[in-house]
């Protein structure tokens, strides 16, 4: 598959901001322009969601807030009640995007932090 934005893996949380209230779901990927994680819930293609998670960085860690619609979601198995979610990121705060693209950068996809 080719991406437009390279991404790195990332293992921490996120709260994801859904019409129902926040939910934690665990991340799988990251990159300046979206975010993958596991959620125990699907969420509908086109789904505007809220995101903040935390992303590892030299000077301790930086809290990562922003915005997207739900581009994919794919059940991981159809013995487990848990979706991969694809978000592509809308709204989110230059310096936001500008600390992803260092982390990735810093750790190419597949190398774990």
């Amino acid at each position: 598959m080719i991406r437009r934005t390279p991404r790195s893996t990332l293992y921490p949380y996120t709260t994801v901001f859904r019409w129902d209230g926040a939910h934690e779901a665990k991340i799988r990927d990251v990159s300046r322009g979206g975010v993958c994680f596991f959620l125990d819930r699907p969420v509908p293609e086109m789904t505007v969601l809220k995101m903040d998670f935390e992303l590892p960085v030299t000077s301790g860690v930086r809290r990562i807030s922003g915005q997207g619609v739900v581009v994919r979601c794919e059940r991981i198995s159809q013995a487990l009640d848990h979706y991969e979610i694809a978000v592509f990121t809308q709204e989110m705060a230059d310096p936001d995007r500008d600390t992803i693209e260092s982390y990735v950068k810093a750790r190419p996809e597949g190398q774990e932090v």
